[in-house]
This record gives structure tokens, sequence and C-alpha cells, in this order.
């Protein structure tokens, strides 16, 4: 008669994996190599699009794997052992078809000005996305049976190679330019470059005038502002700014991507660098040079939505006497008593809440009816999977680096563990002394306060997918309370309304909104000879 502990045993040997992996490997005639970055594969039941190309927070299973110096023909391994997302690990694949895509992201190694060597993706154009740079490498897909119980050993080689990007010509109304910023070549000693994307109101080349500029602010995008387009979805933009009585202003977006990031969040920080001052006195006095432009504070107003709700908000907070306004739409957290759920201040694990008897995980994401889309740890994990230290290319890793404090071994120090979720506490004092924009605002209030009256518009949905409603609310509550002077902003939620709510009014309305607003701002006895023409 078999003892229990060996029914045990032998029902483990029964249950147990072969060796499962896939081999990636690339040719000289795609890189010279050695190439220090990270591969991935990606795992699909579908083709219609690129494996590499379904990668995203909810999007298909895939896992990554760092590598050091891999010389061409070099094999670099991805087996059970590599954490995956929104699976865990190869062996919890249901054994089927599917579609398989291998991929390597090419590191570079910057030599940053505070004496730290860091291996990160140099983003290239695309906006920082690793399955989109140009130069980085990827295998064609292949369809192929994926047993974890049998096991298997599956060789991709990545030959296919990403082009540059191609930067849309200038129009008669959007025009575009790039330049090397020295300010933050000096920081990562490594060309760094920003730019910007202009619209020109109708008649622009046929007149002398100068006009008022609305800075949007927002992910990088090599578009046209507002999306302005005679077809699709910007013709109606497009109607009314062709009209006599619309009125005339210049609008603006701006490309500044990071090694961390797809964009800088327009501000310093001991991580990403000097982008705030990059911005206000390289980028942004190039734009008003090349262009005809109201240099006035009064003439200078700022939009943007998510990332760019908070960067058009910052903005204003921070350089009150060089913006006249503000719309934020849908800003990232403005309070850091909720992070896409986390509370940086209270929380002792950023994955769960912790409860009397109980804990329960802290969720992310939600539809706009309240039902999960993703946990803080299934999030984490996804960002992980893009890649360690930080290189995600993430929202939450960007946080960490503009947010954070800058780590011994020179990538930025988390604010907690992306594996098991603990939070570490100084980081987060850190968070809020340099980066919580309420509480900014209640310790330099007597100063800022006069400064910022009638100028903050914030919008958000009251049913905000990642919260963002949340650190709104708290906004508000601490402004409705504000004394010299008393100002309680603007603020407007939008009920069952989820992520990015900007209003009731489209783009052509909301522009005639800020060109009464930059009229009764403007002084006494100018003439607003833009507005009409």
């Amino acid at each position: 008669m078999l003892s229990r502990l060996t029914l045990t045993v032998l029902t483990l040997s029964v249950c147990s994996f072969a060796d499962t992996r896939f081999a990636i490997s690339y040719p000289a005639s795609a890189n010279a190599g050695p190439i220090t970055g990270r591969v991935y594969v990606m795992i699909s039941k579908t083709s219609e699009t690129e494996p590499r190309l379904q990668v995203g927070r909810v999007g298909v299973p895939f896992f990554g794997h760092d590598v050091k110096k891999l010389s061409p023909r070099q094999s670099a391994v991805i087996d059970e052992s590599d954490l995956g997302s929104p699976v865990e690990s190869l062996k919890d694949i249901p054994a089927g078809d599917y579609f398989v895509q291998a991929f390597v992201s090419v590191y570079t190694e910057f030599h940053r000005a505070d004496g730290h060597t860091l291996y990160m993706h140099d983003d290239k154009w695309e906006g920082q996305r690793w399955n989109r740079s140009p130069g980085n490498l990827y295998s064609k897909v292949q369809k192929m049976t994926v047993n974890a119980e049998k096991g298997y050993e599956i060789a991709l080689v990545c030959d296919q190679v990403i082009p540059p990007v191609v930067i849309p010509a200038d129009t008669e109304y959007v025009k575009s330019f790039k330049l090397q910023s020295p300010m933050l070549t000096k920081f990562w000693g490594s060309p760094i470059y920003m730019g910007a994307t202009v619209l020109l109101p109708k008649d622009y080349e046929r007149t002398e005038i100068s006009y008022p500029v609305l800075y949007m602010q927002g992910h990088f995008s090599l578009n046209p502002p507002l999306g302005f387009s005679p077809t699709g979805n910007g013709k109606v933009l497009y109607e009314e700014w062709m009209k006599d009585d619309f009125p005339r202003m210049i609008v603006v977006t701006f490309q500044h991507p990071t090694p961390y990031f797809d964009d800088s969040y327009a501000v310093n920080s001991v991580n990403v660098g000097p982008y705030g001052d990059a911005i206000l006195q390289e980028l942004i006095p190039e734009v008003e040079k090349r262009f005809r432009i109201i240099k006035q504070p009064w003439a200078r107003l700022l939009s943007g939505g998510s990332t760019g709700g908070w960067e058009a908000l910052a903005l204003q907070l921070y350089h009150p006497d060089f913006f006249g306004g503000t719309w934020s739409y849908c800003p990232d957290s403005v309070d850091f008593n909720d992070v896409e759920g986390i509370n940086v201040y209270r929380d002792k694990n950023a994955f769960y809440k912790e409860m009397e008897w109980r804990r329960e995980p802290t969720i992310n994401s939600r539809e706009i009816n309240g039902q999960v889309r993703q946990t803080s740890e299934q999030r984490n994990h996804f960002e992980l999977v893009n890649g360690t230290r930080g290189r995600s290319g993430e929202q939450l890793d960007i946080w960490s680096a503009v947010f954070g404090p800058l780590g011994e071994d020179g990538y930025f120090e988390p604010l907690f563990d992306k594996m098991t979720g603990t939070m570490h506490p100084k980081v987060a004092q850190y968070w809020k002394d340099n980066a919580d924009l309420r509480y900014y605002m209640e310790k330099n209030w007597s100063t800022l306060g006069p400064k910022l009256v009638d100028r903050l518009h914030i919008y958000v949905g009251d049913a905000d997918n990642f919260f963002l409603n949340n650190g709104v609310h708290r906004m508000q509550e601490w402004m409705a309370k504000t004394e010299n002077p008393h100002y309680e902003g603007y603020f407007l939620y939008g009920a069952m309304k989820g992520h990015c709510y900007s209003g009731p009014e489209n783009s052509a309305d909301r522009l005639k909104q800020m060109a009464e607003f930059i009229m009764s701002k403007m002084p006494v006895n100018t003439v607003a000879d833009w507005w009409k023409n």
C-alpha cells in the first residue's frame, strides 16, 4: 500500500511539464551586432495584424528577456522562467496552434552627464514604441503547434528590420520642424531631439499679422494638431477653420520623446533630464521665431488630455508668468492619493488594499460600467515584460522616472517593487515634494494663487477608466477652501463619461471659447486684428 507522501510525489511527476523554450537570433545582414537590449516572443490566435503589433495592456501573450552583447547567429532563450503578460509563463499557454513572432529591441549606451552609464531604447522619432521603432528586428510570422506538456524548442530568426519613420510633408496649413536640443544632448551624452507641428490660420501667408497661440500637450504624434483634415474626423474643424468669421489662431503640438517614454511630461527631473527648461528655453523660442506669434502671456494658452492634461496644468502652475490660461482634460493624477488606484501615501502594497481581516486587489483600470479591466499587479507585470529597470516605455515607469528620485545604478528608484508591490515610503515622499500638483498649489498658494485666478479649466469624466477623476475631485475640494485669493477654478465632470472627457464642445467651439478668453485678457487699446481678416 502506497503512503500518502508517495502518492503526492507520483502526482507531481505525472503533471510536470517538459522544457519549453524559444531560441531567438538575428543575422549579421540585419544588424552587425553585438546587441544589448531585449528579446521578445509574441503568441497570437490571429494573424490579421502581426503579433508584435497586438501587444498591449489587454493584448496578446508576450514574453521578454534582457540580452547583453548578443552576437549575430547567437541565440537568446526565452523559457518558462521568463515572465509574460497577460499569461505569466510559457507553460500556461494552452496546447494548440498559434501564430508566433520574435523580436529584438536594440538599446543604446548612454553616458549621462551625471556620471551614470545606462542602456536604454533610443527613440527614432516613432514615439518610444519598441515594436515599431526603426532599426529594431523582427521575425516573419509563423503558425506552429505549442504544447507545454510535451515540451518544445522553437528557433526564430529576426531577419526583418523596421525602416526609418517617414515624416509627413509640409502643407499650406501644417508645418513641422525637428531640432537637436543642446541641453538634453548634454544631459544624455547622445543626440536628443525635440520638434513641433504647427497649424497655421487661414490667410497666414497673405498677411503680416501676429497671432495668439495654443500649445497643445500630449503623447508623441506627427499628425496635424487637432486632427485637422479636409476629410474624416478632422473635417468639422477644417470647415470651421476656413470660414471668414472664425478666430485666427496658431495651434502647436510638441514632440519631446525620451529614452523612457514617448513624452517627457514637460518638466525637469533627475532621471529624464531638463526637458522643462529645454521646452521653455529652446523649443518654444524656436517656434516663436519661425512663426508670427504674439509673444505675450495673455496670447499663450495651453491644453491637453491625459498625459497632456497633466502637462497643460503643470506648465501653467510652474510658469504662471509665461502662459495665460490652461484647459486640462482628464489629467493624469493631480493628487497622489490616487494614482490609477494606488494611494501613494497610505498603501503598503501597490497591488492590494489591506483590510482588517483580508486584502483586495487594487484595480488599475475599469470599464465605464465599473467592470474591472486590469488590476495593478497585472498592469505592472505587463510593464515589466516590456522592459526591466523602468525601460518599458509605459505609463507607470515614466511616472517613476519623472516624479521619483535617482537610483544608485543610474536608473530611477522605484516607488514600489514591480514583482511584489511592496511600497517604498521614502520614494513616496519624494513624489509628494516634487510632483504632486495639488500639494504644490497648497504650499505655494500665497504667491501662486494671484497669478492663477480665472486661468484654470479642468475637465474629467466621472467614470474615468483610470480613476483620474478622484485626484481632480480632491483638487477641487481643496481649491474651494482657498483664501487670499479665494479661487475655486473651473471644473466640469462628465456623468458616466470615461477617459478622456473634454467637455460637450467640439474642437472648433473650444477654440472660439479660447479666443473669447484671450480677448478678455488683452491689454487696453490692443487691436485684435487676428480675430477676423
